[in-house]
């Protein structure tokens, strides 16, 4: 039997009802907020444990001086009024940890340093879904997020992983929403349209 779903408030407060922010109210987010962040989204699965994410929060106007060239010009308003950005980034070496974060398996670090197809390909696809994970779990500490493409990665990687281990793969932005900035709610696609049971 499955466990009991949690209430309806729940799940309104991180599916149904929440929307991409594109503005933010000027109240900051404390580290110990970014850090309770982490604590929550790092439970979330990976395959063998790999954790391959890493995240830049961007919350002083130095660092966001640094990331505004990079991002394209309809993006540069939503940072600037955003109390944090994350950069969501992949560790291209994230395997040199699974020794001690996946030690069932003795050889995980080698299998992954001689393939590095193999190594890419989980890098992106689990940071990725760490990178949903943080949207989750900002919504359920009762931040409001955007996130966002529009910028150019390679200028970010340059200025913030300039020794070429981490590559950017998106952009969140954290903060308590303007509730004027939120666009009408996309239409999404019906159970029939995208899945099937076989």
């Amino acid at each position: 039997m499955p466990r009991q779903s949690l209430d309806d408030t729940a799940l309104d407060t991180v599916f149904r009802e929440a929307h991409t922010h594109y503005g933010f109210k000027p109240a900051p987010i404390d580290e110990a907020t970014l850090r309770a962040l982490y604590d929550l989204l790092k439970w979330g699965p990976t395959s063998m444990n790999c954790q391959p994410a890493r995240y830049v929060f961007v919350v002083s106007d130095e660092g966001k001086s640094r990331l505004m060239p990079a991002l394209s010009e309809g993006n540069r308003d939503k940072v600037h009024e955003a109390p944090a950005t994350v950069i969501v980034a992949v560790d291209t070496r994230f395997y040199e940890f699974m020794p001690r974060i996946f030690p069932s398996s003795p050889n995980a670090r080698e299998r992954f340093a001689e393939n590095p197809d193999k190594a890419s390909d989980t890098a992106w696809r689990n940071g990725t879904l760490q990178g949903a994970y943080l949207i989750v779990a900002a919504r359920m500490l009762g931040l409001d997020v955007g996130p966002m493409s529009g910028f150019d990665n390679a200028m970010v990687d340059e200025e913030f992983f300039p020794d070429g281990r981490y590559k950017s793969n998106f952009l969140v932005n954290l903060g308590v929403g303007e509730p004027a900035s939120q666009r009408p709610r996309g239409t999404r696609l019906a159970f029939e349209e995208v899945a099937e049971v076989v």
